[in-house]
């Protein structure tokens, strides 16, 4: 059962300017397109059959996790970068010529005792898991981090609501 939903690309078509009679011929262009995913997974190699053992792990540890496909450019042929949500941003999956980068966006915050965290170790927000080709990642331990990730995020997103601007509170 997949529980990943990804963001239907609808590239520059659906920009701001756009009229509506460039949004029609462009739903009309990219109604026969592959989803956002497939996109991603299209080179057959390596580093798509790691981001995909990591899809399957992100979906089992969190099935109200969202993928989106962002950040499409040259630079990665693209195809974009895999965005994992839960409530904010979980982690990202770049790839790269020798490695595919899972950067955790407060993952400086999380409790890492499998130590997967191997990149990206002297910031002070984010940490980063590169996995190289041959590589595997404990799954139990990636699970609890995905876990953990999504967590964070909802307590944080739980206690940092923003007010509306002019709204007045109730005083006692």
């Amino acid at each position: 059962m997949d529980h990943i939903w990804v963001a239907r690309d609808r590239g520059t078509c659906a920009g701001r300017d756009a009229t509506m009679k460039t949004m029609k011929s462009c739903a009309r262009r990219t109604k026969d397109k592959p989803s956002s995913s497939a996109a991603i997974d299209a080179p057959d190699d390596w580093r798509i059959e790691a981001l995909a053992r990591v899809r399957k792990l992100i979906a089992e540890a969190d099935p109200d996790a969202v993928e989106e496909v962002k950040w499409r450019k040259p630079s990665n042929a693209m195809r974009g970068v895999p965005v994992w949500s839960h409530a904010g941003i979980i982690c990202t999956g770049e790839t790269y010529k020798t490695a595919v980068k899972l950067t955790f966006a407060k993952g400086a915050t999380l409790d890492d005792p499998a130590r997967l965290f191997n990149a990206s170790l002297d910031g002070n927000t984010r940490r980063a898991i590169d996995i190289h080709e041959g590589d595997t990642i404990d799954g139990k331990a990636f699970k609890a981090l995905v876990r953990a990730a999504a967590a964070l995020n909802a307590s944080t997103r739980a206690t940092t609501r923003p007010t509306r601007a002019g709204k007045k509170t109730k005083s006692a």
